[in-house]
């Protein structure tokens, strides 16, 4: 025992015994009683027909599909407001943090209203906010607001044009990828030769080629159509197009307006933390204060805004299940759903459990991944 590393092992050993004991113990009571009321334990629920339908989905559905096809759409309609919200939020917030700094007085006024005001009312109450505006004073659609052509207002959600769905598209996206391959490979060997010579070669040009001519070329010449799906009244709603429905847009809105506030705190807190210097520097070079903050400044700012920032991301992706307060069919929603049908309690929550786990745990590692790539490298 006077060997230090065997007695950290032992240490974790029984830590990590004791802890699977303790849950042991827990799930062998919560058997018990759920067997003494006559309700099974497992899985074998999701095998079953849901028998409910589902407001909106990414991928087809019925009511004669399994509760494990049910919650999979819930995972997905979670995947598609989050992952939407965490871009908008992430160019908001930024626009906005740098906004906060700007010299002209009126900017800067305007961007701190907006972080004071959005930050301190609870998220909850914002929610609220947008799903009343978008259910109670837009029109019905016999009289829907058409601000553009094919775009379409009312109390039913937001229409808007799209276009035919086509198998080009898939090919198109498989292209989209393998440029973006491409134009990482480049990237990579123009670092390289940079760290070799000291001299970097010019990128921009073939790395734009890479991310548009190869998916361009299959989309043209897979025969993809051009023409668009335009929404249509038909009887008391519309039929044809993309619909962003009011429960979707209200939580997006929502959860978009209220992180981006803290995002802006975080890039303004960051950019301070840039020493003067730096752009003293830079200014001297004759840089304008666009180049000067895109080359010099937020650079240096990233390392100090990923680490909270990247807490905000996995707070959006747990502020999501909020939507269940306005009917937003996510994976809370349809799992509430699917508990009060079969009784599968613990098990449906061992399912959100895992899921949140799951998307937070990805991000996290993503997002520790791009700081290690933009940590300063000491030689």
């Amino acid at each position: 025992m006077s060997d230090r590393t065997l007695r950290r092992w032992i240490f974790q050993i029984v830590v990590a015994v004791s802890l699977v004991s303790f849950i042991g113990f827990l799930a062998y009571i919560a058997a018990g009683n759920l067997a003494k009321q006559g309700i099974a334990t497992g899985f074998g629920f999701l095998g079953r027909e849901a028998r409910f339908e589902i407001s909106e989905s990414v991928i087809a559905y019925s009511a004669a599909d399994s509760y494990g096809a049910a919650l999979l759409i819930g995972f997905f309609n979670t995947l598609k407001v989050a992952l939407v919200a965490i871009v908008l939020a992430t160019i908001i917030g930024t626009a906005v943090g740098i906004a906060r700094l700007s010299s002209n007085r009126l900017l800067a006024a305007v961007a701190g209203g907006y972080v004071e005001a959005l930050r301190n009312i609870p998220l909850l109450l914002q929610l609220s906010f947008w799903y009343g505006l978008l259910t109670i004073t837009l029109p019905h659609p016999r009289v829907a607001l058409n601000p553009l052509d094919g775009v379409f207002l009312s109390n039913r959600g937001i229409i808007l044009p799209a276009l035919v769905p086509h198998a080009a598209f898939g090919w198109a996206a498989l292209a989209f990828a393998a440029g973006l391959i491409g134009a990482f490979i480049v990237r990579r060997k123009a670092s390289s030769r940079q760290q070799a010579s000291g001299q970097r070669p010019k990128t921009a040009v073939p790395i734009l080629l890479l991310l548009t001519c190869p998916a361009l070329a299959v989309w043209f010449f897979s025969g993809a159509p051009t023409a668009f799906d335009i929404p249509r009244l038909q009887g008391f709603n519309f039929v044809g197009g993309m619909r962003l429905s009011p429960e979707y847009a209200a939580l997006l809105f929502g959860l978009t307006a209220y992180s981006a506030t803290f995002i802006a705190e975080t890039v303004r807190g960051g950019i301070l933390a840039v020493k003067k210097g730096q752009s003293e520097a830079g200014r001297s070079l004759g840089l304008r204060p666009g180049l000067l903050m895109r080359l010099i400044v937020l650079p240096q700012a990233l390392r100090v805004i990923i680490p909270p920032i990247t807490s905000q991301y996995l707070n959006m992706i747990k502020n999501s299940s909020l939507g269940v307060a306005i009917a937003y069919p996510d994976l809370v929603a349809i799992g509430n759903i699917t508990m009060n049908q079969t009784g599968q309690a613990i098990e449906v929550v061992s399912i959100f459990m895992i899921v949140y786990l799951s998307i937070s745990l990805a991000i996290s590692a993503f997002m520790n991944w791009y700081n290690r790539r933009m940590a300063l490298v000491i030689r």
